[in-house]
């Protein structure tokens, strides 16, 4: 009764003290393939001058184990009462283990006044195989090249297999091979006698042994990487900035430096790059515009490691370059420094050069989509600012001279639209044989005589038009004359009707190149806003709207009921000819 009320006594003081808790150590987590041996070591016996496990075989402490499994459930303790569950010292093994053990265990230090705990994480995975290539080394074990190296199976020590037999299968990259010649089994063991680039991979070992009537195992990786043997200065070097590298900086804008490293491999032995400017460290500069992030890994030759290491200069000033940047490597062996030799590159404006070139290439492009619209309505206000009227540079006395085939529908065309356009809306003096013609005369004669003072010569096509015998023949050969000898009379075709280039004569088609040609397209080309119009005023005379206005008025005075009355032929041609009688701009009148 006495001992029970101890005992209850000493747990109530125990559930009242609180425990440390140093939280999860993930270095000491542990995966282990389903149906195998696992073993915990407990954590707190990593720091030897903290807690040993012999300092507490002498002490009031004890060491307890707990699980926390995958759930929301408490943390529960150890059945070491279970045939899986083994204690030893402080490793805890588990023979084997499975899915339902995987969890967080967590190893206990206390006593009546003190408590300290850390956990250990267990998971459990299923084998790919007989070897699984992807596994995870437990070790990693770098051997220099053409020297000797011992391959133990990690863990094989710590079991203890008390009147029992073991034994040991090796693998290399997954692959059962007889090792012989530059290696060999001896024992547990497999020997590397002389160490080569073949020879580098994951080896795997797997542990199988008798206990309590039961066969179990465990596998262990060890990862063997060939490296440079260590002889030679083994100083760093120093890559960039080189003696003959020079830096270039914009003044204004964040400066980039970069130090490249080669370290050469040292065992178990961390090494070291840094800059300085003006030989003092970051640290001791103080300056936020200088920053410099940790060293990255550019190669790794067999141990050999290039490493960069950049330092960035945030709004470079002018000063900055009579400073001094030093990069820097050491390790146990030596020192290494180098200088950067920096130098300005003039300021380019690229947004502002990226801008104004943005911008003339959308006026370009919408200057070009205008003049292809109004190609004509700009060249026709080109001539009226610059171009020059004809009048004043030649004697001759018509603006335009009309050919055409004398059939009812071209003429129509000819009297009641071209003419009328041309001589009431833009001002032109139009001559047509058939009505500026006095009788009596000859008409070979009469037609070089009216082609030869015109400055235009309208040729209206249409499959009527230059037939072989008629006037209208004649009138285009008069005009093609002219053009071949140099003289000023430029011939415009205005295709009526569409014709077959078989059916035209063969002057046409000779001079059918060099000559500009307006198609009629019927009432879409009958208003004065039309391409048709626009075109054809193109090819003839430029004419003033004053001076247009003028003759105008000037013509009606004279002639108040021309258009009033239809006389018969012979009148109309009298009256055409007093018409070209007082015409103001006509030689003759003068």
């Amino acid at each position: 009764m006495a001992c029970e009320l101890c005992v209850f006594l000493w747990c109530l003081c125990v559930s009242e003290i609180q425990c440390h808790d140093w939280g999860v150590w993930s270095k000491g987590s542990v995966r282990v393939y389903d149906g195998e041996v696992a073993y915990l070591y407990c954590p707190l016996f990593s720091h030897p001058t903290l807690y040993s496990y012999s300092q507490t075989q002498n002490s009031s402490l004890s060491l307890l184990w707990y699980r926390h499994p995958h759930t929301h459930e408490l943390e529960q303790p150890i059945n070491l009462k279970l045939h899986t569950l083994h204690k030893d010292r402080e490793y805890l093994w588990i023979q084997p283990a499975s899915a339902q053990d995987a969890g967080l265990y967590i190893c206990m230090l206390r006593n009546i006044s003190s408590c300290v705990k850390i956990g250990v994480e267990l998971e459990v995975i299923q084998k790919d195989g007989e070897c699984d290539r992807r596994a995870q080394p437990h070790l990693n074990l770098t051997i220099p090249f053409q020297s000797d190296q011992t391959l133990t199976c990690p863990n094989l020590n710590t079991l203890t297999l008390p009147n029992s037999t073991h034994s040991v299968s090796w693998y290399h990259l997954c692959r059962t091979e007889l090792f012989r010649g530059d290696r060999e089994l001896k024992g547990d063991d497999l020997v590397i006698y002389r160490m080569m680039e073949p020879y580098t991979g994951l080896y795997t070992c797997v542990v199988s042994y008798q206990m309590n009537g039961r066969t179990l195992q465990f596998t262990r990786n060890i990862n063997v990487i060939a490296v440079v043997p260590d002889v030679g200065s083994k100083v760093p070097i120093v890559l960039n900035p080189a003696s003959d590298q020079i830096y270039t900086v914009t003044l204004g804008d964040t400066a980039t430096l970069s130090c490249r490293v080669l370290l050469p491999h040292l065992y178990e032995e961390k090494q070291y790059i840094w800059w300085t400017v003006d030989n003092k460290t970051l640290e001791q500069l103080a300056d936020p515009r200088f920053s410099s992030p940790e060293a990255k890994l550019v190669s790794n030759d067999y141990g050999d490691e290039r490493k960069e290491r950049v330092l960035y200069v945030m709004d470079f000033s002018a000063d900055d370059l009579q400073r001094e940047f030093n990069c820097s490597a050491r390790n146990s062996r030596g020192i290494n420094t180098s200088r950067a030799v920096l130098k300005t590159e003039p300021y380019v404006p690229t947004l502002e050069l990226g801008c104004g070139l943005g911008v003339t290439l959308a006026l370009m492009l919408m200057m070009f989509v205008i003049y292809h619209v109004f190609w004509l309505e700009l060249l026709l206000l080109y001539r009226s600012w610059f171009g020059s009227d004809e009048r004043y540079t030649d004697d001759k006395q018509y603006d335009v001279y009309i050919s055409y085939a004398r059939n009812s529908e071209e003429e129509e065309f000819v009297l009641s639209t071209l003419r009328r356009v041309l001589e009431t809306e833009f001002g032109y003096s139009v001559c047509i044989f058939d009505r500026d013609s006095l009788p009596g005369g000859t008409i070979t004669d009469d037609t070089l005589r009216f082609v030869g003072q015109s400055r235009r010569l309208v040729v209206v096509v249409s499959p009527c038009s230059a037939v072989r015998g008629t006037q209208a023949l004649l009138e285009l050969q008069a005009g093609l004359t002219s053009m071949l000898h140099g003289g000023s009379l430029r011939v415009v075709l205005i295709q009526f009707k569409p014709v077959q280039r078989k059916s035209w004569v063969k002057e046409l088609r000779r001079a059918r190149l060099a000559l500009t040609l307006v198609r009629w397209q019927g009432e879409k080309s009958a208003p004065l806003s039309s391409r048709f119009w626009k075109q054809l005023q193109l090819e003839l005379p430029m004419r003033r709207n004053t001076q247009h206005t003028q003759h105008t008025q000037h013509t009606q005075t004279l002639l108040p009921d021309i258009t009033q009355h239809t006389p018969d032929t012979h009148t109309q041609n009298t009256h055409h000819a007093e018409e070209k009688l007082i015409d103001p701009y006509s030689t003759s009148a003068l």
